[in-house]
This record gives C-alpha cells, structure tokens and sequence, in this order.
C-alpha cells in the first residue's frame, strides 16, 4: 500500500516541480552565468590538484607526469622555511581574527550617532580606504613610517627620541601588517552591520527606555542580541578562509629586511611556484590550505550552531 501511494504521489510532485520552474524561471534563467562561473573556474581546475601527487613537467603534462604519493606534503613539512612561512601564517591569521569584531564596534558607534550629516561625512572617509589597490596603501604606510620625512618618526624625534625604521624591522611588519588590513577593510565591513541595525524594531527601543534602560543596557540587550546572527554568520564566513590572507597586502610590504617574520603561504608561492616552477609543491601548499580551511569552518559551524542556533548549513 505505501508503494502505491508513493507512484500515484509521482505525478504530483512532477507538477509541482514543473509549476515551481515555470513560475521562478526568470530567477533560474539569471542564475546561470553564476552556476557557469563556478563550473569554469571553480570546479573544473580542481581536476588539476592532481599534481599534488606528481612530479608536475610541463612537457610532459598532467596525465604523463609522474606519481610520487605525498612527496610534496612531506617536503612541506620538512623544510625550515615552510615552517617558519607557515607559523608567519597562522600568527597574522590568529591577529585577524582577534580583530574580526572591529568592524561590528564601529558600526555600532556610528549607530549612535544622531547628526546625520556627520555621520555621512564619517562612513565616508571611513570607506574610501576600501577602494584603494594595496599598491598605494603600502605606499602611504612606508611614507608614513619613514625613518627621515614620515610623520610617527618626526613626532617620535619630537620626544627626544631617536627615529625607527618600521619597515626595515622583523618586529613591527606583523602589527603593521594587521593594522594597515583594518585601515582598509574595517569601513566597508560596517556596511552589512548597519543595514542589520536598520532592521531592528524601534518600538523594542522604546519599551526599553519606558523601562527605565540607559543606551548602554539597550545596546547589551536589544542591538547586540538582534545583530549576532549576522556576526556569526559573516565569522563563520571569514573562518573558512583563515589561511587566506592575501598575496597583494603583504607581498607589497616585503622587503629583505623584514621578510622573515612578514613571508606567508602566499608570498611563498609565488616565489617557489612562479618563480622556482615548483608547481607539484606549492599545489600541496593550496590542498592543505583548502583542507585545513574546510577543517575549521566545520568546527565553527558544529559550535555556532550549538551555542547560538546560527549556521551556515
């Protein structure tokens, strides 16, 4: 009987399925340069990772090269320099996402905000950094920092002191490094922040002061408990590419004074993979990024879904 009742529920569902398409086609019809994106570019070079496990030879190609197993990943974690790039990695990964909720802070202080004119001119000059290649904002960094016409060093020398050379240090390019990626993302990320801010109910504002609560426990019990999901959701987000940090921010700021605490996987590919032509090694490099990526983002995701009932899937 229930086989029965399943093949004369087929036709149904058929129909249903059918009316659904007919009446989101349009929807379906502009998703599918995106779908094509991704199958182009996304998932069909995922076939070439199998070079990970070979002796890459461009002469001899993909298919003909030889295998050689996890050669490439012991080679990885055997070389003193790959270790060294790799804690460089985790360090400024770790730094970021300590400041992760930098963005969140100054969105919530503009929210408070009650001249609007201000408030425009402020998101402003904040967002412009945004739309700046890292070629310029390195650029205003090292003029900034240095050691003869900069500015931090011509205040430094009017306290009597002697002026340092930032960016020749292997101890300040990790805090220079993070600061410069909150300079220039910390604006653009209130965006998403305050359009969460706008869908809060101002009637729950309301109640709050007819109770006696001062801006302050408004903010604790009304503004951050609406705006966590969205916090979680974009965490989660970030935590997936926590490996990821970016060739332009940090290639831009090394130089051979400071590359031994500034160097990350991505530098480092570059200069082995394009320039060494180690392609099998540094394709190792990119499976474990993607791998140790995916590792963390399914933690973060089983815990925000636990603690807070916020999750990606």
């Amino acid at each position: 009987m229930p086989v029965n009742e399943n093949k004369s529920n087929e036709p149904k569902r058929f129909e249903s399925t059918v009316a659904h398409l007919k009446k989101y086609k349009m929807l379906y019809i502009i998703s599918i340069p995106g779908i094509l994106y991704f199958i182009i570019f996304k998932y069909i070079p995922l076939l070439g990772s199998i070079i990970a496990f070979k002796d890459y030879n461009i002469f001899q190609g993909i298919m003909e090269s030889s295998w050689v197993g996890l050669k490439h990943f012991q080679a990885l974690f055997e070389n003193p320099d790959s270790l060294r790039i790799v804690s460089n990695t985790l360090l400024l990964s770790f730094y970021d996402m300590l400041l992760f909720p930098a963005p969140l802070i100054l969105a919530l202080l503009l929210n408070e905000l009650r001249l609007v004119i201000y408030k425009k001119i402020i998101q402003t000059i904040i967002y412009m950094p945004h739309f700046l290649s890292w070629v310029i904002i390195s650029g205003i960094f090292i003029g900034v920092l240095s050691p003869s016409t900069g500015i931090v060093n011509q205040f430094i020398q009017w306290l009597g002191s002697e002026p340092i050379y930032f960016m020749g240090s292997e101890v300040f390019i990790r805090p220079i490094l993070v600061f410069s990626n909150v300079w220039q993302s910390i604006g653009w990320g209130t965006i998403i922040y305050l359009a969460a801010l706008t869908g809060i109910n101002p009637e729950l504002y309301e109640a709050a002061k007819v109770d006696g609560a001062n801006r302050w426990k408004q903010t604790l019990h009304i503004t951050l408990p609406a705006i966590l999901p969205t916090f979680s959701i974009l965490f989660l987000l970030s935590i997936g590419n926590f490996l990821d940090l970016g060739f332009e921010r940090v290639y831009t700021f090394l130089n051979p004074l400071n590359q031994q605490n500034g160097a990350i996987l991505d530098t480092y590919i570059y200069e082995v993979g394009l320039q060494q032509a180690q392609y099998s090694f540094t394709t190792a490099i990119g499976i474990l990024k993607s791998i140790v990526g995916l590792i963390l983002i399914m933690i973060a995701n089983f815990i925000s879904k636990r603690l807070t009932g916020t999750s990606l899937y």
